[in-house]
């Protein structure tokens, strides 16, 4: 960063900082990187949300993804999901929201790729056991699919 200007006004002195755009409009980010960010700025280390430099509503947003398929992925599965999904011709939207929402089904993944019929036909049931191969489920909801399970044995 570089100082702009410097403004005098009754003793108090304020700077105008300019940042540097690297790479403007690189595309939308998926939840894991959202996360990332605010891990790396204290989010998960700062249990009392007073000590780390993010605002409340960083918190919130920090609170609402750890319980989402962020809180599992790693960068190593996204770049892998994103390779393998090159034969497809998906665009980087569609496999950004494949990413975040995580689809374990047809019915799932159906509204997140445009003209996924015509477009991937039989190739449909590979994209999605791609995700569940890549993107283990979060806790919570492995949990949640367990007890399930369990509650059918019993039924």
């Amino acid at each position: 960063m570089k100082t702009i200007s410097t403004h005098h006004f009754q003793g108090i002195s304020t700077r105008l900082l300019a940042m540097k755009i690297l790479k403007e409009n690189a595309g939308p980010l998926t939840n894991f990187e959202v996360v990332d960010f605010l891990r790396s700025r204290g989010a998960a280390n700062d249990p009392t949300r007073v000590l780390a430099p993010l605002a409340p509503s960083e918190f919130k947003v920090y609170d609402y993804l750890v319980s989402t398929p962020a809180c599992s992925q790693t960068r190593v599965s996204i770049a892998e999901f994103a390779t393998k999904c090159k034969p497809y011709k998906l665009t980087k939207s569609e496999i950004t929201n494949i990413i975040n929402i995580r689809p374990s089904s047809f019915v799932e993944i159906d509204p997140l790729i445009e003209n996924l019929e015509s477009r991937l036909g039989e190739s449909v049931e590979e994209v999605v056991e791609l995700v569940v191969q890549l993107f283990s489920p979060p806790e919570n909801q492995s949990n949640l699919m367990n007890e399930s399970k369990e509650l059918e044995d019993i039924m």
